[in-house]
């Protein structure tokens, strides 16, 4: 059956099994139904979401941690983020609290300015997660910051846009968050609602 319209693309979910439940991710196997009555299955993991930091410092570099990820089996340079928490009244966390845990966490820096850029799903295929985009700025320093959290191994560095622009073409930056990050500066300076030293 050929598809005419958008309402020929959704797809009903008819049953749902729980295949494996974690901290914060649960892993379920989904019966749909198509518009045209054919059954499917589609695994997926269910996020609560999560956020990420464009943390421009007052000389114009932006805040970046670098750390390993298992998955990809390599060490990634990154924007800061994390995942959204979960409340003891099961609500999820507010994303705007998050992205300020999460920068002092990970940077050890406080931002005065905030401003919500964009949200985004990660990997719709077959994960839930959805990212929200900040930029942060008017930074200071923490003098009390310890470093992250006992399990998070990660190296604070700093880079200018060209050398984030120069870094993302030659794929020395491959996360993906990161690359849409690098481009809405990019875009920002480009427009002039951003202005950077130098």
């Amino acid at each position: 059956m050929p598809v005419e319209r958008e309402s020929d693309l959704i797809e009903r979910l008819v049953e749902r099994q729980v295949v494996r439940s974690s901290k914060y991710l649960t892993f379920v196997s989904d019966s749909i139904e198509a518009p045209d009555g054919r059954k499917h299955q589609r695994e997926i993991v269910l996020h609560p979401g999560a956020v990420t930091i464009l943390a421009v410092l007052s000389d114009g570099r932006v805040l970046l941690v670098r750390q390993y990820r298992h998955a990809a089996g390599k060490v990634l340079l990154e924007l800061p983020a994390g995942t959204l928490d979960r409340l003891d009244d099961g609500s999820i966390e507010d994303p705007l609290d998050a992205a300020r845990r999460e920068l002092g966490e990970e940077t050890g820096y406080r931002a005065a300015s905030w401003r919500r850029l964009a949200g985004f799903w990660t990997a719709p295929g077959f994960a839930s997660e959805h990212m929200t985009l900040f930029l942060a700025t008017d930074l200071t320093a923490d003098p009390d910051h310890a470093g992250p959290d006992p399990d998070e191994r990660l190296l604070v560095e700093t880079l200018t846009l060209p050398e984030l622009r120069a870094r993302v073409e030659r794929d020395e930056i491959e996360d993906a968050k990161t690359v849409i990050g690098v481009f809405w500066l990019d875009a920002l300076v480009r427009s002039g609602e951003v202005t950077l030293p130098g």
